[in-house]
């Protein structure tokens, strides 16, 4: 049985107005099962870089160790709700066991690949993807990288140079459109994962389909084709766990709009 992890972290972003993702989160974590669900008191205060160059490190850091020992306290598979992209560096790496046999499947329009020596915005959620691969400048990376061999990227369309020259000799599988339900299935099982992790943070949707995102970008997947994919995935590997994020409503009215389309995401990976 799926146990809820509701994150409300916002450190991440590198949105002007960051704080609407804990809008989100909250929107959300009130369609959630209340007796599975458990909602995390993040940080408020922005942080300190440290240094680094990854901005409001020290919240961040705080938030990964909260995270670490929620999902460390119970054996079922948890599904996290954030808040930005960066939570789910902590909830992979607090995956039992070692992680040589874990695929991520990374569904995003951007690729987070950044590292904090390229980023534009020093934001944590647009090197996230990047961390959890390892690279020696992450301060917050997993403590054992997955291996980008065993990453599929789906849905990436707005990715800056120094994020192209990465993947282009990096061995990250890319999956552009999910019109064969099988065609992610398939590319995981490529991988010879026998777990997997499944990230979807919802700017990987088309702006039809969900407005409530920091940074829309226009030809993105479609609901349906997201959550038939999924499905025909879970029938060949089983889910280590699952993230939702980047949900960053404008108002109330918004977020009842958009929660139908994120509630059948939910439904599909728990």
């Amino acid at each position: 049985m799926t146990r809820f992890l509701v994150v409300p972290q916002w450190q991440g972003s590198p949105a002007p107005r960051a704080m609407l993702l804990t809008d989100g989160a909250a929107a959300i974590a009130g369609d959630l099962p209340s007796a599975r669900t458990t909602v995390l008191e993040v940080p408020l205060e922005a942080g300190d870089a440290e240094g680094t160059g990854v901005h409001r490190l020290s919240s961040l850091r705080r938030t990964r160790e909260l995270i670490e020992e929620a999902i460390t306290a119970h054996a079922e598979p948890t599904l996290v709700v954030g808040g930005d992209c960066g939570v789910s560096v902590a909830a992979v790496a607090s995956l039992p066991g070692p992680l040589h046999d874990v695929a991520i499947v990374w569904l995003d329009a951007h690729p987070d690949l950044h590292t904090p020596q390229t980023s534009p915005s020093g934001a944590y959620a647009g090197m996230a993807l990047r961390a959890l691969i390892g690279h020696e400048s992450f301060p917050t990376a997993a403590p054992e990288g997955v291996a980008a061999e065993r990453i599929v990227l789906v849905g990436a369309r707005a990715e800056d140079d120094e994020e192209s020259a990465y993947l282009a000799g990096s061995g990250i599988a890319r999956v552009e459109e999910l019109g064969d339900p099988q065609a992610l299935a398939e590319a995981v099982a490529a991988t010879g994962a026998s777990r997997v992790y499944v990230h979807i943070d919802v700017d990987v949707l088309d702006p039809s389909e969900l407005a409530g995102v920091s940074s829309a970008v226009p030809f993105g997947l479609r609901t349906a084709e997201v959550v038939a994919a999924v499905k025909a995935l879970r029938e060949r590997l089983p889910l280590a766990g699952a993230t939702i994020a980047g949900f960053a409503p404008r108002s109330p009215v918004d977020a009842v709009d958009d929660l139908g389309a994120i509630l059948r995401l939910i439904g599909a990976l728990a």
